[in-house]
């Protein structure tokens, strides 16, 4: 179990970094497209989004298919998951908006899809702050509570890119899709069912 868990470690890290890796080898190879600014953007925003989503996968995955490893990967999921939306703010401050903060503040509180995403990224902040044992066992209950902030993220993160793109939106459709049958899935009912489901299946394969 323990090289299980350590081979599923080192995938996830592979695949978490692979989009940045890719990023950089594009910006040093000048293959960014005629936008490079917005590319860039949308390739620190989308895997920031997949991530997201993944992380909140981990807990149907346990509690529906009894994928107890998932659990484990959840919280770096997390992490990669803000690292990425940390870029994409840098990005939108920096590159987009050269670290004025006059000309920043009134991007944010004009542009709705700028707004929506500033307070998808601030939600983000006291989870990966409180992710580690130390800060689980000084909040205790609150820590369960304090995490479910995620699925706001999420939510609010479906929303910057629904009207960050504008026009063709079955993209972030999709990823709203997902994240709302994530949340479905945590309904006790498809639980206790899913549970059901896995004890009959057990149950035929050590009769067969």
């Amino acid at each position: 179990k323990t090289k299980l868990i350590d081979l599923l470690r080192v995938l996830t890290h592979l695949g978490a970094l692979s989009p940045l890796v890719v990023l950089i080898v594009d910006i040093v190879f000048y293959r960014l497209s005629v936008n490079p600014i917005q590319d860039i953007t949308l390739r620190t925003g989308k895997p920031a989004l997949v991530l997201l989503v993944l992380t909140l996968a981990c807990t149907p995955a346990n509690k529906i298919f009894g994928l107890r490893h998932a659990l484990r990967l959840r919280r770096m999921l997390g992490l990669y998951a803000f690292f990425y939306g940390s870029l994409h703010f840098l990005v939108f401050v920096g590159l987009d908006y050269g670290f004025k903060p006059l000309l920043l503040a009134e991007a944010i509180f004009e542009k709705p899809f700028a707004l929506v995403g500033f307070a998808a990224f601030v939600t983000l902040i006291p989870l990966a702050i409180t992710s580690t044992g130390k800060w689980m066992h000084r909040l205790g209950r609150r820590w369960k509570l304090l995490h479910r902030l995620v699925d706001l993220a999420g939510f609010l993160a479906v929303v910057h890119y629904i009207w960050l793109v504008k026009s063709d939106i079955r993209q972030p459709m999709a990823f709203g899709v997902a994240i709302g049958v994530l949340l479905l899935a945590r309904l006790p009912l498809l639980q206790r069912a899913a549970r059901r489901m896995r004890v009959q299946i057990r149950m035929r394969g050590s009769l067969g």
